[in-house]
Formats: C-alpha cells, sequence, structure tokens
C-alpha cells in the first residue's frame, strides 16, 4: 500500500511537503526521504515521536541509540512506517537536528493501491520555502501546585522574605 502524507514545518507560515511512500517503507528511510524534501544534508540526529490527536508526543523512535544501556529506545531501522500510522492513528511529530529543533507535523492523508511505473517515495505537492533558521518556539510554562510560574524570572529578591545573612 501507499502512504500519502502531508509534512508541515510547525511554523506560523504554511510549509509543507505532500508525500507519497510505501507503507512498508522503515522510519530511516521515511527520515530520507522527508530530508531530501526539504533541502536538509540529513547528517544530523533526529526522532519520531507517536503522538495523540491533539499532537501530543509520546514514545520516541530515534535514529540511533544513544542510551547507556544500549536498548532502551526504539529505532528508526527497525520501526515500519505500516506499525506506526494507521487510520485510526494517522499523526507523527519528527524532530530534525536537536541543537536547531526543526519541527514537523505529519498526517496520513490517504492510504491507496502502488501505481505501476512509479518510483517511491514521490513528491506530490511543495508548498513554501524553508526558512534560514528554524521557527521560534514558545512553551507553556508549567505551574507547581501552588499556582507559581517556574518561567517567572526574578527581578527583585527583596520581595523573596529571607535573611541573606542566614549563616
Amino acid at each position: 500500500m501507499i502512504y500519502k502524507v502531508r509534512i508541515i514545518l510547525d511554523a506560523s507560515e504554511d510549509i509543507f511537503r505532500d508525500l507519497e511512500i510505501e507503507s512498508h517503507t522503515s522510519l530511516e528511510d521515511f527520515h530520507n526521504a522527508i530530508t531530501q524534501a526539504f533541502g536538509f544534508l540529513g547528517n544530523e540526529m533526529a526522532s519520531f515521536y507517536t503522538c495523540d490527536q491533539e499532537w501530543n508526543q509520546d514514545e520516541e523512535i530515534a535514529l540511533f541509540d544513544l542510551s547507556e544501556s544500549g536498548s532502551d529506545v526504539r529505532l528508526m531501522n527497525e520501526t515500519f512506517l505500516e506499525d506506526i500510522i494507521t487510520k485510526n492513528n494517522p499523526k507523527l511529530i519528527y524532530v530534525y537536528d536537536f541543537l536547531s529543533m526543526w519541527t514537523f507535523l505529519i498526517e496520513l492523508a490517504d492510504i491507496v493501491e502502488k501505481e505501476d511505473g512509479r518510483a517511491y517515495p514521490n513528491v506530490l505537492f511543495s508548498f513554501g520555502e524553508l526558512p534560514e533558521s528554524p521557527p521560534e518556539k514558545k512553551f507553556e510554562a508549567e505551574k507547581d501546585k501552588d499556582g507559581i510560574d517556574f518561567d517567572d524570572s526574578i527581578d527583585n529578591y527583596d520581595d523573596l522574605d529571607f535573611d541573606e545573612n542566614w549563616n
């Protein structure tokens, strides 16, 4: 079977690629197809993440296992598209270059029969140009049980109510 997927850069501008790829393709080959479709060199670390319908990140599927024990992470070359993306679970997150954090949202659009004479993967449609640098990410600040926002900077130490000469 052939998966038709849309790969969208997580940015305010519309930048995406529509790609046809065989369902039995490894995630490593899918990673290579994505980097080529967006014009990356493909020489940076990357991971896919399973997610729910609201794009909440779940399990990591890494290009390489960098864990100390050597077997804690699911790997791209051992995982196939059809095992991760289904009609009931059509979304995936892809992060390329962990220093720059290029983040892409992947969604299954359709599953069709393979066409004779067509080479896969195949870029069906390309929209928008990749910017020079990845879009800025705005993360929601986490609050503790007392409602304290840990993202707040402390500008005035006089309000902290402690004795600076405590020792």
